[in-house]
């Protein structure tokens, strides 16, 4: 489980908006919810957690400045899918053929997924499957739908949304235009 950060007394960004955490932050967080996992978060180098504090925090991160333009740190993060491997090697295609129950769907879902795939679009569907799962998981309520994205039966089988595009007959044109 990640940890939900919300004590940071003292928010420091960098040029590319990484937050910066001091020591005080980190003890704060870790005081405040010592059963929660920390993902890699980035630590002021000038920590050095207080001897009266049995402290051992994993996924801790010293922040190094990155001697890079920021167009080629938001490329590298938009190429980085912040999602368990478990989701980044899950078999997409074959998953979504699973959820379909007759020809029609199978064949609808081909389609689709071949679009997906000429857009190389499959890790967006690997994290739109983790996204759902952990809405489910955590009970968030999440709308029924809207817009175009309503005409992908994929879309539909990952749990997006709860409009069944082959039952009103939308074509995958209208979500790809």
């Amino acid at each position: 489980m990640e940890i939900d950060i919300n004590y940071t007394t003292e928010m420091r960004t960098d040029k590319y908006g990484q937050i910066i955490y001091t020591e005080d932050d980190i003890c704060e967080i870790y005081l405040n919810q010592p059963d929660k996992t920390f993902k890699e978060l980035l630590i002021d180098e000038k920590i050095s957690f207080s001897d009266h504090l049995d402290i051992k925090i994993p996924n801790l991160k010293f922040y190094n400045e990155l001697d890079i333009s920021i167009d080629q740190f938001d490329s590298e993060q938009q190429s980085n899918w912040y999602m368990p491997e478990t989701y980044k090697n899950i078999d997409i295609a074959k998953w979504i053929l699973e959820q379909c129950k007759n020809e029609a769907e199978l064949q609808r879902a081909g389609e689709e997924l071949l679009l997906f795939q000429e857009r190389d679009m499959f890790e967006l569907l690997k994290y739109l499957k983790y996204l759902v799962d952990t809405m489910r998981e955590k009970n968030i309520v999440w709308g029924v739908g809207r817009g175009s994205s309503v005409a992908s039966f994929v879309l539909y089988l990952i749990g997006i949304h709860k409009i069944n595009s082959l039952y009103y007959d939308l074509s995958i044109d209208e979500f790809l235009k």
